[in-house]
């Protein structure tokens, strides 16, 4: 079945004990929309509607799923639910707090706490315009990972994975504090299942093991994520591909253009994790964030820094320009 583009609930819709506000945003796996209860608190409710499978016509509440591919879908709702059912028993400052899940309209939602502030991804991007050699400091890089390895520590010791983590699903409180969005472990699971390839990871982010369906997952796949997630505070774009990387692996080069602006320990943090074999990254994100708090917090002052700033310009402007000549849409 081809992708579609579902249409969102209308805003005043009723579901459960809510009033849908307004569409926050969509994808291919789900949307998410602002909501309100009876007594006027706002929530962020994620409806399952992924769009390889499911179709909402307008006018309509229920999702059309054709007949071949209905097993599937239900497949992945089950996921979904059970998904919602899991982050329910986290209650982590670093983690986006479930508050309910139920069915309706045959599908399920998720309702979360809805906090103001911005994502890492729009951080990044509005700091990347400034005449700076660091897009983000070492200092922030290292206080902001340290607090999204103590959720994602969490979400492992509960025996789940995140299979998702990019600086898009990394939102920043009005405090600074960030906390971890949108699992992909339900969207994973519904990707292995249909015969055809769709997509759900997120390119540049994505380790090798996630564009396989044979791929043996586990807390190193969300270290790689980290590695990336890093590397793109750094650069302000997000890294090679894994799967092109496997062809050429200009990654190495990449992160050499960094010394001088960042801490040799850094960049050694991000190509550890960013390894295309997932035996040779960290296995777990303990070690990762045992050896980010053991390093060396303070940005490098060394004779070399105006160099590597010319070097990672020059780099951000050769990739920048190749995404505007093939309309390439950041993240």
């Amino acid at each position: 079945m081809p992708s579609h583009t579902s249409s969102a609930l209308p805003e005043g819709t009723e579901i459960d004990d809510y009033r849908i506000v307004k569409k926050i945003s969509s994808g291919g796996f789900s949307i998410v929309y602002l909501a309100s209860d009876a007594q006027g608190a706002s929530y962020a409710i994620k409806e399952y509607l992924p769009s390889s499978l499911a179709q909402r016509r307008p006018g309509e509440l229920s999702p059309y799923v054709t007949p071949q591919d209905l097993n599937t879908y239900r497949i992945g709702l089950k996921c979904f639910f059970e998904e919602g059912r899991a982050l329910a028993s986290i209650n982590h400052p670093n983690i986006v707090r479930v508050l309910n899940f139920f069915r309706a309209n045959d599908t399920v939602y998720m309702v979360m706490n809805y906090e103001s502030g911005r994502s890492l991804q729009e951080h990044i991007v509005r700091s990347r315009s400034k005449e700076r050699k660091d897009v983000l400091s070492e200092r922030f890089i290292r206080r902001v990972f340290n607090q999204v390895m103590n959720g994602l520590r969490e979400v492992h010791s509960n025996r789940l994975l995140h299979l998702d983590v990019k600086p898009a699903n990394i939102y920043l409180r009005m405090d600074g504090t960030p906390i971890l969005l949108d699992f992909g472990a339900a969207r994973q699971t519904l990707q292995r299942d249909i015969s055809k390839s769709y997509p759900m990871y997120t390119p540049g982010f994505a380790p090798s093991e996630l564009y396989r369906f044979d791929g043996e997952l586990g807390p190193w796949t969300d270290v790689y994520s980290i590695g990336a997630c890093i590397y793109a505070c750094m650069a302000g774009l997000p890294p090679q591909e894994a799967d092109a990387r496997v062809k050429e692996d200009k990654m190495p080069a990449a992160l050499r253009a960094f010394r001088g602006i960042y801490s040799d320990e850094l960049i050694g943090i991000a190509e550890r994790c960013l390894r295309l074999n997932s035996l040779e990254r960290p296995q777990t994100v303990f070690a990762v964030q045992k050896e980010l708090l053991t390093t060396v917090a303070d940005e490098p002052k060394l004779p070399l820094a105006a160099r590597g700033g010319a070097r990672v310009r020059s780099w951000r402007e050769r990739v920048g320009g190749f995404m505007r000549r093939h309309n390439i849409t950041w993240f």
